[in-house]
């Protein structure tokens, strides 16, 4: 199914519901701690981890909070071509200038959502993920947006999300269903783990939209149980 972003004329189908129970998801995870920096990466390629982004960008910027969506997938970089956005410049080129972060970061469509875009494929994306720049980046852009969200490379696939885990509240991962190898799986969580990553939870995706089962998301919390794992209807 191709991709499209959530508008207010379709709140009532399935997947906007989910992503709304996503959001809430997210939302009661700030309890006891702010969570507005967000990463969210995948166990392997083709996990739909862009899309999630975006469609959770959409789902609590209506809301009414903004939102940042900061594309750090710099090999594979998406999030221009979800919301439409040129991409000759973005995260990549801004991390090797001195220009500020506003000159990058470009309007969407959607109303109260703002994308900085990938750039440019750089040589050496794991040194720029990884750089000072980077991390006051950030910073600075978690004051001036409610929610930050940073789509990463797959996390086993190379060392780039593992950097950034270390520096958000929190990481949601994204799994395909029915593709994903389990041991993949577990080898994403242990990577995170290994990081002191906080994990927020994981999104089932890909499931039949014609079952009952079709989104999940559920919490880790320090915790494998089974129990904890939370249904959409």
């Amino acid at each position: 199914m191709a991709f499209s972003l959530i508008t207010h004329e379709q709140t009532k189908s399935p997947i906007s519901e989910a992503y709304r129970t996503l959001r809430t998801n997210v939302q009661f995870t700030s309890v006891d701690t702010k969570t507005k920096k967000i990463m969210i990466t995948s166990s392997g390629p083709r996990e739909g981890k862009s899309t999630t982004v975006a469609n959770l960008a959409v789902s609590i910027a209506q809301s009414g909070k903004s939102v940042l969506v900061i594309d750090a997938d710099l090999r594979n970089p998406t999030q221009h071509k979800l919301f439409e956005l040129r991409n000759h410049e973005g995260l990549s080129t801004f991390l090797v200038q001195d220009d500020q972060e506003k000159d990058f970061i470009k309007e969407t469509p959607v109303l109260g959502v703002k994308v900085l875009t990938g750039g440019p494929i750089p040589p050496n994306p794991a040194e720029l993920v990884g750089s000072q720049r980077m991390r006051r980046l950030i910073e600075e852009v978690s004051e001036q947006f409610d929610v930050v969200l940073i789509d990463t490379p797959p996390i086993i696939a190379v060392t780039d999300a593992a950097v950034l885990a270390q520096e958000v509240d929190g990481v949601i991962l994204v799994l395909a269903s029915g593709e994903v190898n389990k041991e993949y799986a577990q080898r994403a969580k242990e990577q995170l783990d290994k990081v002191g990553a906080k994990i927020l939870g994981a999104v089932i995706n890909k499931a039949d939209l014609k079952t009952s089962e079709y989104y999940y998301y559920y919490y880790y919390h320090g915790s494998d149980d089974p129990k904890k794992k939370k249904k959409k209807s």
